[in-house]
């Protein structure tokens, strides 16, 4: 929990900081692409201070009416992070180019209008160049989310070496941990952001066109709205008590079958119920001629196994069975 607060709190003030700059850059250039990498680094502030009440909510300690605690916050809010920061973002995103390829102006709906007065009634000195103000403000945000990009890959490479993943893509659709992971993918769409601004922008001076710098805004809302669909059906899984992926069940299963005196698993669930946290239940039908002591003894070396399997197992619960059931077994299976 402590190496996902750092990540979210490096992406906090790198985002407040993008923000303050692409606002200001839009002010003085009127740049359509500025703009919406503004409304980019808004909800991308807005994202951190979301996974950071989720990550408060989570660490509160079980009670009685969360008896396996809270930390399935953090896959709550990290839901809302995609749903109305993300998705908001992108829609105003794509919202503002389009008005703007298709009609040349400025607007977008209420905020889009305060938006252009306040760029309409600003004069910027004779001396100040436009084009440099992008450049300036892209750079210097590009420098900034970079920083915060490695804090996150750096979290998420620690999971990756910690649980033997292949790389990045077997990260994503195993791991719990939905802070590290947005914060991951959020900086990785702020740079790309980034750079069809910069891309936009560069046409637009060459061409003598604006139409280039419109369209990167219309493909940065695209890119953003994209993004909030593929973290909200992340998050989904997860708030819904998506269980272990397959190969993984199937090594706690092999671990208990290991065991002497185990003949058969007729029962085996596994959840997810906060990141990192899995809940594992079998029904195991052990030799009928071993002793209670003996049983006991043995359902306590079995919990212990798996808790030391280094995939977030930290509940374990084995129920005997004394002989197996076709119904629950073809479930298991």
């Amino acid at each position: 929990m402590a190496e996902s607060k750092a990540v979210v709190m490096a992406a906090l003030v790198a985002n407040g900081a993008i923000a303050i700059l692409k606002f200001g850059g839009f002010l003085l250039t009127g740049s359509a692409a500025m703009l919406s990498e503004t409304y980019h680094s808004i909800s991308d502030t807005g994202n951190q201070v979301f996974l950071l009440i989720g990550l408060r909510f989570s660490g509160r300690e079980r009670d009685r009416r969360h008896p396996f605690g809270y930390g399935k916050a953090e896959f709550f809010y990290s839901f809302l992070v995609s749903v109305f920061l993300f998705g908001i973002a992108g829609w105003e995103s794509l919202k503002h180019g389009y008005s703007q390829l298709t009609a040349g102006g400025h607007g977008g709906g209420h905020a889009g209008e305060a938006v252009e007065f306040l760029w309409l009634t600003y004069t910027p000195p004779a001396w100040l160049d436009p084009v440099t103000v992008n450049y300036v403000v892209l750079l210097g945000a590009f420098g900034f989310e970079t920083w915060a990009l490695y804090k996150a890959r750096a979290g998420m490479l620690a999971q990756i070496r910690e649980n033997d993943w292949s790389g990045y893509r077997e990260a994503f659709r195993k791991t719990s941990d939905v802070t590290t992971l947005t914060a991951l993918t959020e900086d990785t769409i702020a740079l790309a952001g980034i750079v069809i601004a910069l891309i936009g922008i560069t046409l637009e001076q060459l061409t003598g066109s604006p139409f280039f710098d419109r369209l990167s805004a219309v493909l940065i809302g695209l890119m953003l709205m994209g993004f909030a669909l593929a973290l909200a059906w992340e998050n989904k899984r997860l708030i819904l008590g998506e269980s272990l992926p397959k190969d993984v069940e199937r090594e706690l299963r092999d671990s208990i079958l290991s065991f002497d005196g185990v003949v058969d698993i007729v029962g085996f669930r596994t959840v997810y119920f906060g990141p990192g946290e899995v809940l594992v239940t079998a029904d195991v039908a052990f030799d009928p001629g071993m002793e209670t002591d003996e049983i006991d003894d043995l359902i306590t070396s079995i919990e212990a196994t798996l808790k030391e399997a280094g995939q977030g197992v930290v509940k374990v619960y084995i129920e005997p069975e004394d002989e197996p059931t076709t119904g629950a077994q073809e479930v298991a299976s």
